[in-house]
């Protein structure tokens, strides 16, 4: 696919180059979210506009679905938001980590570092066939704690993931040096 060809489900006259661009305009920025300093990039007003979310999934899968997965994995709780579209869009499953206590019957648990403390995601125990491929989904890559988490988990599960899938990647965070080098992460928008 050219730099200007599109999908054709995509918005007539509008090149991918041009669609991107409005979608990037589209994120809203609010300052000093969650805490001050902060500048939060807020998807609601992508998702609440039914061509934009309906664009934003068409590239996402566009952009995926050379990496074939049999499971997407979507992260608690803007993963969910794209990772079970894009999960039928790639006719694959889809299955969800969530946090701590959220998940009823057997679960497996990975605990990891944020910068004041330790949290714990977890999958159910199953929801992964031995050797699936998995994509794991989630809105934004900051600085990639969660993202290597959610692989570990997924690897514990006995899947294989072969890659990484978000909206808005903020570059200057560098979160993906805290992914594996030689596992594909593809992001839709980058601040």
């Amino acid at each position: 696919m050219t730099a200007s060809a599109i999908p054709s489900s995509l918005p007539e006259l509008q090149t991918k180059t041009e669609l991107i661009q409005e979608l990037s305009v589209a994120v809203r920025n609010i300052p000093d979210y969650p805490k001050p300093g902060i500048l939060f990039k807020d998807i609601t007003t992508v998702i609440g506009d039914a061509r934009l979310f309906k664009a934003t999934l068409d590239l996402m899968t566009e952009q995926l679905k050379h990496l074939a997965p049999v499971i997407v994995v979507g992260i608690e709780a803007r993963g969910f938001i794209f990772g079970a579209p894009l999960a039928e869009r790639l006719n694959a499953g889809f299955v969800p980590i969530r946090k701590k206590g959220k998940l009823p019957g057997k679960t497996i648990s990975y605990n990891y570092a944020l910068e004041y403390g330790v949290d714990t995601i977890q999958i159910h125990e199953g929801a992964i066939p031995s050797g699936a491929r998995v994509l794991i989904v989630d809105d934004l890559l900051a600085t990639g704690g969660t993202a290597a988490a959610a692989a570990e988990l997924v690897q514990q599960a006995g899947g294989v993931v072969v890659g990484y899938g978000f909206m808005i990647e903020l570059d200057f965070l560098e979160g993906r040096k805290m992914l594996p080098s030689n596992i594909p992460v593809e992001s839709l928008l980058h601040y």
